[in-house]
């Protein structure tokens, strides 16, 4: 069974814009709701019971690490209780906001490694977005990059939008991405602005024409635009224009060697853009 699987690491707004994003998603595809904790191990490594006197010589040394290695101890079972904690509360909240079927789940280790071994069956996954682009504490580019799944990334609640705006290039990542929009129920009802960003050339309108076809008979309304410019420049632009809740885009659609060029349009528009992210690949 697929689920959606929300990333909970703090108390306070950003967690709880995780939580209403992902019971709201979590209702509306009535997937179950995983709100996941995961314990960083490099922060808090599992208690080591092998003997320290064989590394150290001194007594008074070998003391002083067994008292590091209680005090590290502690840190772990503090860490893992304020975890439950978090949980605790997020799985109020989602039974709140009427999510589907949630639970709570944490774990110890690395978070794109859990992710990676969540993924066979997770639907959505909901990650909340730092200060710089970065989800959960770390660099976000490599979690999207290791995960073959649609990822909405958010510091804010996002609960039914009314319009969402999609980012298209016409890539071979761009039409799959707008063909799961179209298949899904999650935006359904929204008001869709479709942007291009090219020169009016007949290609690029057929492109765009093509793509509004597709959503239009899925039962989107859609307000289609082909606009000149620097791609980051004009959809961030054309967000704020619109009043758009939501920008959907394909996740890193061109080749390694060409992002080494030119730089990430993705990562970039997630550290800028005010609004949630939705990626898919």
């Amino acid at each position: 069974m697929t689920q959606v699987v929300a990333c909970i690491d703090g108390i306070g707004e950003r967690s709880e814009a995780v939580c209403d994003t992902a019971a709201w998603a979590s209702r509306v595809l009535q997937a179950p709701l995983k709100l996941l904790h995961v314990l960083d191990k490099r922060e808090f490594p599992t208690e080591d019971k092998s003997p320290l006197s064989g590394t150290i010589g001194l007594g008074a040394r070998e003391s002083l690490l067994e008292e590091l290695a209680s005090l590290d101890e502690q840190r772990g079972r503090i860490a893992r209780e304020q975890g439950r904690v978090m949980l605790n509360a997020a799985l109020e909240r989602a039974n709140q906001d009427r999510a589907f079927l949630p639970s709570t789940s944490q774990r110890h280790g690395d978070l794109q490694q859990t992710l990676e071994e969540e993924q066979s069956d997770t639907r959505l996954l909901v990650l909340g977005k730092g200060a710089h682009g970065d989800a959960m504490g770390v660099h976000i580019e490599p979690i999207i990059r290791a995960l073959h799944r649609p990822i909405l990334i958010t510091d804010t609640a996002l609960v039914e939008p009314k319009r969402f705006m999609i980012a298209y290039d016409g890539s071979k990542t761009a039409r799959k991405a707008l063909d799961m929009v179209a298949k899904s129920p999650l935006l359904k009802g929204a008001e869709c602005e479709l942007l291009m960003v090219g020169p009016a050339t007949f290609d690029f309108k057929q492109e765009l024409e093509i793509a509004e076809k597709v959503l239009v008979e899925a039962g989107f309304n859609v307000n289609a635009t082909l606009a000149a410019g620097e791609a980051e420049e004009v959809i961030l632009e054309h967000e704020s224009k619109t009043g758009s809740e939501l920008l959907v885009m394909g996740a890193y659609g061109h080749s390694r060697i060409r992002q080494m060029l030119v730089g990430s349009t993705t990562t970039s528009l997630l550290r800028r853009t005010p609004t949630p992210v939705l990626l898919l690949r």
